[in-house]
C-alpha cells in the first residue's frame, strides 16, 4: 500500500472509498432497526419510521380470535389471530409496527428493490401487504417458529400503491423476539429471501440485506472509534447503528439500557423538517418504537412531543372474550400529548380495515 500506516491516509482512502460505495445507491425512504442484546435476557428492539409526510399512525390494541383475511380477492388467504397484539398503522390500512403478547416485534421498511411474485388465479392464495406483518403477529410466539413457517411460502405476497401515491408500496420486513432472535424477509426479483441469525441486529433501506452486510463489513474494518460514515443515507446509519448497539454498555439496569437504545435509535434518525433537493426520498424521522421484550413495554415517541410514553402489554386483556379492540389517537402528525403510561388512555373503536384488492 502505498500510504503505509499512516491513520489520516487511511482514513482519507477510507472515507473517498465509502463515499464512492454509498452514492452507487438509490435514495428511499429512510427507517432503521437494531436489535439490542443486554445481559440477564434483555432484549430491546428499536426503529425509527422516516417519511416524506405524514403517515397517519395511530396505536391499536388487537386482541386473539379476530378472523382475518389476505384481502387479496376470493383466492386470499384466511387466518385466527392466535395472538393479540399492540401495533402501529401507516395510515390506519395497515401494520408497520408492533409486538404481540408471545413478545414477537415486527417492523416494516421500504426497499425499493423489492419485487413481488406474481399473483393470479393459480397462485399461492394472496396476502395485502398491509397485513403481512400483521400476520405473523397473529400466528407465531417466536422468529424461529415464523421462518419455519414463512420459509414454506404459504402465501402470495400482493403490493399495492402507497395511498395517496402513484408509486408500488415496496417493503421488506425484520423480526425479533425474546432471545435476541432475528430474522429478515425481502422479496428479490420475485423470490422470497429470509435471513435468520442472531447476529442480524441491524436493518435499514436499500440496498438488499446482503449487500448491507457487506458495506458494514468495510466499515468494521475501519473502526468505530477511528471514523464512521455521518450522512442519513441507508448504508451509513446501518453502518452508526451496527456500531453503536455493540458499543453500548451491558448495563444491569432496564433503564440506563433504554436510555442507551434511545440514544442510538435517535442518533440513526432524520432531523425533523430536512429537505434535500437533490435527494427528494430521503426523509424526516417521524416517529421512533422501542419495545422492551423481557418487561414488554412498547414504547413510542414521535418527533413532534415532548414525551416519551408506554403501553404495558401485561396490563392488556388480550383474550378473545374481551372481544375490544382499542385505539390510541395520535392526532395528525402523531402530535397528540401522551405522559408515562398511556395503557389506560385506549379507547374501544372499530378496527380499522386493511388496504386489499
Amino acid at each position: 500500500m502505498i500510504f503505509g500506516t499512516n491513520p489520516l491516509a487511511r482514513s482519507l482512502v477510507a472515507l473517498a472509498v465509502g463515499s464512492m460505495l454509498v452514492l452507487g445507491q438509490t435514495a428511499a425512504e429512510a427507517c432503521t432497526r437494531l436489535v439490542y442484546l443486554g445481559p440477564d435476557g434483555h432484549i430491546i428492539t428499536a426503529r425509527s419510521m422516516d417519511w416524506k409526510s405524514d403517515v397517519a399512525t395511530n396505536l391499536w390494541v388487537l386482541p386473539r380470535g379476530i378472523d382475518r383475511s389476505g384481502e387479496a380477492g376470493p383466492n386470499s388467504i384466511k387466518w385466527t389471530a392466535k395472538y393479540g397484539s399492540v401495533v402501529a398503522t401507516g395510515y390506519d390500512v395497515s401494520t408497520t409496527d408492533g409486538v404481540n403478547e408471545a413478545g414477537l416485534n415486527v417492523n416494516l421498511l421500504w426497499l425499493v428493490e423489492s419485487e413481488y411474485p406474481k399473483f393470479d388465479k393459480d397462485s399461492k392464495p394472496g396476502l395485502t401487504i398491509a397485513a403481512w406483518g400483521q400476520y405473523v403477529l397473529d400466528n407465531f410466539a417466536s422468529v424461529d417458529e415464523a421462518v419455519a413457517a414463512l420459509e414454506k411460502e404459504p402465501f402470495t405476497v400482493v403490493s399495492d400503491n402507497v395511498p395517496g401515491e402513484n408509486r408500488l408500496t415496496t417493503l421488506h420486513l425484520s423480526m425479533s423476539d425474546k432471545t435476541g432472535d432475528s430474522a429478515i424477509v425481502e422479496y428479490i426479483k420475485g423470490r422470497q429471501v429470509i435471513h435468520h441469525d442472531r447476529k442480524y441486529q441491524v436493518m435499514t433501506n436499500s440496498p438488499s440485506f446482503d449487500e448491507q452486510l457487506a458495506l458494514n463489513s468495510y466499515w468494521k474494518q475501519i473502526g468505530g472509534t477511528v471514523m464512521l460514515p455521518g450522512t442519513n443515507r441507508a448504508s451509513d446509519r446501518f453502518a452508526r447503528a451496527s456500531f453503536y448497539v455493540n458499543a453500548i454498555p451491558r448495563d444491569e439496569d432496564p433503564n440506563r439500557a433504554l436510555a442507551s437504545v434511545f440514544s442510538v435509535i435517535r442518533n440513526a434518525s432524520v432531523p425533523y423538517g430536512l429537505n434535500t433537493p437533490e435527494e427528494p426520498n430521503i426523509s424526516s424521522t417521524r416517529w421512533r418504537t422501542v419495545v422492551d421484550h423481557k418487561r414488554m413495554l412498547y414504547f413510542f415517541e414521535s418527533a413532534l412531543t415532548p414525551n416519551t410514553f408506554w403501553v404495558d402489554l401485561k396490563a392488556i386483556d388480550f383474550s378473545k372474550e374481551s372481544g375490544k379492540v382499542k385505539k390510541l389517537d395520535l392526532g395528525e402528525n402523531q402530535d397528540h400529548t401522551y405522559s408515562g403510561d398511556a395503557t389506560k388512555d385506549f379507547k374501544e373503536s372499530a378496527p380499522f380495515k386493511f388496504l386489499g384488492l
